[in-house]
């Protein structure tokens, strides 16, 4: 069936949802209503009975830096457990590793996920052998990245996933997420059966992983976070899981409206919208990071900081300003094209951190007040003004950051997870 949706009422919504989302709920109320109709009159069947992919849990990759390289004895011919927190849970996954950056190829000779049961140690009862193609070991070509087989595993909401891999060959230079908050273990040689991972080598990045889906109801959806190192998790707790994207994640699970809607922190630690800072700009990633995520749903935009943080004068200032407003343009078209709903996040404050210039406050500012007020995004989620400190308000409240006044403390993250509104993703 078709529906005409150009004679949809042009209500005018003064509320914390943007005409443009209150119109696409409208239009979604329309035609659920149609298509329950239509299968009350015996005319169809829901195509989309069926599970779909979701993405529970990803990390956006990049090029790790020399100084974030694996530690000896490296990755080639040795065995690195990783552990990751999923969102939502599941019966059936699939994991994604990425080969993207790295110049030279990469082998994983065996590959198994587990239960974490606390540091390197996980759950033997769990192990379950990953495949690709029905073959245990795989080489990623330089570029390249690789989904397994899908394989059945009880998954449960914000489990504790340990990833363990036997490597062979890998590139000199690495793909993976230097800001991984959470540590990883490296054991030499082929350990791949090793339950507790005794006298491993400790590192607090992840190398080569990349995203693990579910198969979920045709109910369930994603949201991608694209962020820096605010969203990465700076100022969080290493193995404490509480970014403030988990707590939206825990959020989301304790309201029963949200429960099956899944998580995606692809932020990156000093990245920018405009140009490549750490990692590839946010324009530059955004189709990979984002749009060939499975299930995403909605996007929260939250950048910037980064590309006005590092502008000389004010004329660099204000044209990175408007540079900005032209790039969050750029993604809400694509992500709208997409089907995506596009929710922007208001840069948090500057004032006293080491980013901190009346020039660069002018441009904050600026961008903000386009964020709240040209109705671009589908909603505004102000984390400017959840932590701002109301009589000095180019400064983040005491006690929200970690003690540089740019990041966001563990207090900080739970007050931004908690400054999300649910109905958002109802």
């Amino acid at each position: 069936m078709i529906y005409e949706t150009t004679n949809l009422p042009n209500y005018t919504f003064h509320s914390p949802f943007s005409a443009r989302l209150m119109r696409r709920i409208l239009l979604g109320t329309f035609i659920i209503f149609a298509f329950v109709t239509s299968n009350v009159m015996g005319k169809s069947k829901p195509k989309n009975s069926e599970e779909v992919w979701v993405g529970t849990w990803s990390t956006a990759p990049q090029l790790v830096e020399p100084h974030n390289l694996p530690p000896k004895p490296g990755l080639s011919n040795n065995t690195l457990r990783q552990v990751v927190c999923v969102s939502i849970g599941g019966d059936t996954l699939r994991l994604k590793f990425s080969n993207e950056f790295s110049s030279g190829p990469v082998t994983m000779k065996a590959v198994q996920i587990a239960v974490s049961t606390g540091g390197g140690i996980i759950d033997a009862d769990t192990i379950k052998e990953l495949k690709f193609n029905k073959i245990s070991t795989v080489t990623m070509q330089p570029g390249g990245a690789i989904t397994s087989d899908p394989i059945a595993f009880a998954l449960r909401p914000r489990m504790q996933l340990a990833i363990t891999i036997y490597f062979g060959q890998t590139s000199p230079d690495v793909t993976g997420h230097p800001g991984s908050r959470t540590t990883s273990y490296l054991l030499a040689g082929n350990q791949i059966s090793s339950i507790d991972f005794k006298g491993s080598i400790k590192t607090d990045h992840w190398y080569i992983i990349n995203g693990i889906d579910v198969k979920a109801p045709p109910s369930a959806a994603a949201i991608a976070i694209l962020g820096n190192s605010i969203t990465d998790g700076r100022g969080s707790g290493t193995n404490q899981q509480n970014r403030w994207p988990d707590i939206l994640a825990e959020r989301l699970l304790n309201n029963p409206a949200t429960q099956q809607v899944g998580v995606l922190n692809l932020g990156i630690g000093g990245n920018c919208v405009l140009r490549e800072c750490l990692g590839p700009s946010a324009l530059e990633r955004f189709e990979r990071d984002v749009l060939r995520q499975f299930g995403v749903r909605w996007l929260i935009v939250f950048e910037g900081v980064n590309d006005i943080g590092q502008t000389p004068d004010e004329p660099a200032a204000m044209q990175v300003a408007q540079d900005l407003i032209q790039a969050f343009g750029k993604i809400i078209d694509d992500a709208h094209a997409a089907g995506l709903l596009v929710y922007g996040a208001t840069i948090t404050p500057i004032g006293k951190s080491f980013y901190y210039k009346d020039f660069r406050e002018k441009a904050r500012t600026m961008v903000n007040e386009w964020i709240r007020a040209s109705g671009r995004f589908d909603a505004v989620i102000d984390l400017d003004q959840a932590t701002r400190n109301p009589a000095e308000p180019s400064n983040i409240r005491d006690g929200l950051h970690d003690g540089d006044y740019l990041h966001p403390s563990q207090m900080g993250h739970k007050i931004l997870g908690e400054a999300v509104d649910l109905k958002l993703f109802e």
